[in-house]
């Protein structure tokens, strides 16, 4: 197993990336490694980590501005080779047409639950973490 997991967080709501954190806590499922949180809170950032690689999963908040989410997952899925698993986070359940229009992998709704999100970014992360073995 892996020493850690490096999940990027991006929003510019500090709230927001706390409760990810939070939710998340420091191992989302016993079978995975501890999670490494690189928080980002504008495009330029989350681009720049992207670029430097080492990134497992991201977390992104589709409410965040100027820059969405939602327009961000688009974007890297396009122009980051091999680009990782993107969890979104949406402000309505009504949004999942344009979680799947940006082509994130999961989506769950804010305010984060908990237990939806842990069960989300656990099973995104086992999925990314097998492929790299």
């Amino acid at each position: 197993m892996r020493a850690t997991a490096r999940v990027l967080v991006y929003s510019d709501d500090a709230g927001t990336r706390e409760q990810v954190r939070m939710a998340a806590g420091r191992r989302p499922a016993a079978d995975l490694p501890p999670v490494e949180f690189l928080e980002c809170a504008t495009l330029p950032a989350v681009l720049s980590a992207l670029d430097a690689g080492g990134i497992d999963l991201c977390v992104l908040d589709g409410e965040a501005a100027p820059a969405g989410g939602m327009g961000v997952c688009r974007q890297i899925k396009d122009e980051i080779f091999r680009c990782p698993p993107v969890l979104l986070l949406m402000g309505r359940p009504q949004d999942a047409w344009l979680a799947t229009w940006s082509r994130a992998d999961a989506a769950v709704t804010l305010p984060v639950d908990p237990v939806e999100f842990a069960e989300a970014l656990a099973g995104l992360l086992r999925a990314r973490l097998s492929l790299d073995a």
